[in-house]
C-alpha cells in the first residue's frame, strides 16, 4: 500500500489516518464528517486531492440519536450554535498538536467539514485562526454565536471554499449564502459553488474543490 493507512485512537478521540510516505514533516488535511457520520464517511473527499496530506478524520465525540456521530449532544435540538461546539473546538485544539502526530505540519493544517463538520471547521477558523490556514465547508451552516467574533476579522488573509445544494432539504442554501457573507466579513477569501443538488456536494463543486486545494501551494 502506498500510504500508511489505519484506525487509531488519541485521547479521547477514535480516527482514521493517512501518513504519507517519507519522513515528512506532511502538510495536514482535517476531515469533519456530519451528524451520525464517522471516521471512514469522509474519505470520499480524499479521491483527488494531493497525496502529500497527512490526512486525519476524527469521529464526533457523542453518539447521534439516530446512530453515528455528533460533535455535541445535543443534536435533536436543531442546528448547533457556537456554545454547543465549543467544548469539539477545544477537543481539536488538544489534538491537533505535534506531540500526536510527529510527522505533521501544523503550520499547513487545512479542513474540510461536511454539513455539522463544517459548522465545526468555521467554529474552529474562527475562534483559532492561527491554527488553520483554508478550508472547506460542504453543504453547512456558520453556528449560531459566530456573529460575536467577526467584527475583529480573524479570517482576514485565510482562504475558504463553500459548496452547497439548492435542494437541500436537511440545510436550505440560505444557510450556505448567509455563511458565504460572513466569511467574508470576518476576512476570509470565498470561494461559493453553488448547484442543483440535494445535501451532498456535486461534481462541479467537487472539481471545485479540487482545484481550490492544489491552488493553494502555487
Amino acid at each position: 500500500m502506498e500510504n500508511n493507512l489505519q484506525a487509531i485512537q488519541v485521547g479521547e478521540f477514535v480516527l482514521r489516518q493517512r501518513v504519507p510516505q517519507g519522513e515528512g514533516p506532511h502538510p495536514v488535511l482535517l476531515l469533519l464528517h456530519g451528524l451520525t457520520g464517522d471516521e471512514n464517511v469522509m474519505w470520499v473527499f480524499t479521491n483527488r486531492l494531493d497525496e502529500r496530506y497527512l490526512i486525519l478524520a476524527p469521529r464526533g465525540l457523542h453518539p447521534a440519536p439516530s446512530g453515528g456521530y455528533s460533535w455535541h449532544p445535543n443534536s435533536k435540538e436543531g442546528f448547533a450554535t457556537i456554545a454547543d461546539l465549543q467544548p469539539a473546538v477545544n477537543a481539536l485544539v488538544e489534538l491537533l498538536r505535534s506531540e500526536n502526530f510527529p510527522q505533521a505540519d501544523f503550520s499547513r493544517l487545512r479542513a474540510i467539514g461536511f454539513s455539522q463538520g463544517a459548522a465545526l471547521t468555521y467554529a474552529l477558523g474562527l475562534l483559532h485562526p492561527h491554527l488553520l490556514g483554508a478550508f472547506a465547508g460542504l453543504s453547512g451552516f456558520l453556528p449560531e454565536g459566530a456573529e460575536t467574533v467577526i467584527d475583529s476579522r480573524p479570517l482576514e488573509g485565510k482562504t475558504a471554499f463553500v459548496a452547497h445544494g439548492t435542494q437541500d432539504e436537511t440545510v436550505p442554501v440560505e444557510h450556505a449564502r448567509r455563511a458565504v457573507g460572513l466569511l467574508e466579513e470576518a476576512g476570509a477569501q470565498v470561494t461559493y459553488c453553488e448547484e442543483d443538488v440535494g445535501h451532498k456536494l456535486s461534481a462541479p463543486c467537487f472539481r471545485g474543490m479540487e482545484s481550490f486545494f492544489a491552488g493553494l501551494d502555487r
